[in-house]
């Protein structure tokens, strides 16, 4: 019998917290988990536009299926990012989400690395290769598609980003920059963290407390078929994130509610330290193509990977 309604069988066991939910329970806490989230961190009012950034699987499905719910259609738009990668095709997912957007009446964008820096990754990382740069894919395709994404947004007007990092992605991140000792990141990535440039546009992630098992089996649930095949830059060529994810899943697996608890109490520690809009200064701009770099930076680390592998001059 399910905890929460004692009416329905119970099919779902959330080890986290312990309660066996039937189906459309665990649904509703899904939505609740979410909502209650972006409460709490004031993610975005009813008034902003928001860019929904989806790659076309299960977290995006989330996350459009419920901030579509929850938010007016006039006021969202949808950009998804190809990248390129040999085996790795989600075009019949994100023809599902562009689809819907369009039936909902919201604003569409699809672009490629290819459309905006004239290569696929796996060109890039073939590039990279031959130029013996010891350069990870998952640091050309993060980078590059954060800057794609922002820069939409940014020139038409959207007030936030809303990505569908996962408990998992989040939980994961906080551990690397601890592990780095990189305090500066750990602020900038909580929810209240400062916006260090004007011409970035906040990204927020209301899907942040769901596990990523939570996000399969919704988006299951509710019928949406996506492909279960993982990048294969994960497997072939492991970075820092590959290593912790694994670490933290056996964690998990023996204490569960660890990651939930991990990152609630990150959130905690750093909440303090986020009313200080002085702490960080704003960022310098690149010389070369005018968007952030770090500090102490005059070249973004953009430019000057895509100077290294020979696509700018």
């Amino acid at each position: 019998m399910c905890s929460s309604c004692g009416v329905s069988n119970a099919v779902i066991l959330q080890r986290h917290s312990g309660r066996l939910l039937c189906s459309k329970c665990f649904m509703e806490d899904i939505r609740s988990r979410v909502l209650g989230e972006v409460r709490k961190y004031d993610m975005f009012r009813p008034n902003d536009r928001l860019l929904l950034a989806v790659s076309g699987g299960k977290d995006s499905f989330v996350l459009f299926d419920i901030i579509s719910g929850i938010h007016e259609s006039g006021r969202l738009g949808v950009i998804t990012v190809s990248e390129g990668i040999e085996g790795y095709s989600r075009e019949e997912d994100i023809a599902w989400v562009l689809s819907r957007s369009r039936e909902l009446g919201i604003d569409c964008i699809k672009t490629s690395f290819r459309d905006v820096v004239g290569h696929d990754l796996k060109d890039l990382v073939s590039m990279s290769v031959k130029s013996d740069l010891n350069v990870s894919p998952c640091t050309f395709c993060g980078m590059i598609r954060r800057r794609i994404v922002n820069k939409y947004a940014r020139e038409l007007g959207y007030d936030k980003v809303v990505t569908a990092h996962n408990l998992d992605d989040e939980s994961q991140t906080a551990f690397i920059n601890l592990l780095r000792g990189d305090l500066n990141r750990l602020l900038q990535s909580h929810p209240r963290g400062p916006k260090l440039s004007e011409l970035f546009v906040r990204r927020v992630k209301p899907l942040r407390k769901v596990y990523e098992w939570e996000c399969a089996l919704y988006a299951y649930l509710n019928g949406f078929k996506f492909q279960e095949v993982e990048c294969p830059y994960i497997v072939s060529r492991p970075t820092l994130r590959a290593k912790v994810r694994e670490y933290l899943y056996r964690l998990e697996a023996v204490r569960p509610g660890t990651l939930l608890r991990f990152l609630n109490f990150v959130d905690e520690l750093m909440i303090n330290y986020t009313g200080n809009v002085d702490i960080l200064p704003h960022l310098p701009t690149c010389k070369v193509c005018g968007e952030p770099t770090a500090y102490n930076r005059s070249i973004c680390k953009t430019c000057e990977l895509l100077t290294k592998v020979g696509v700018l001059k």
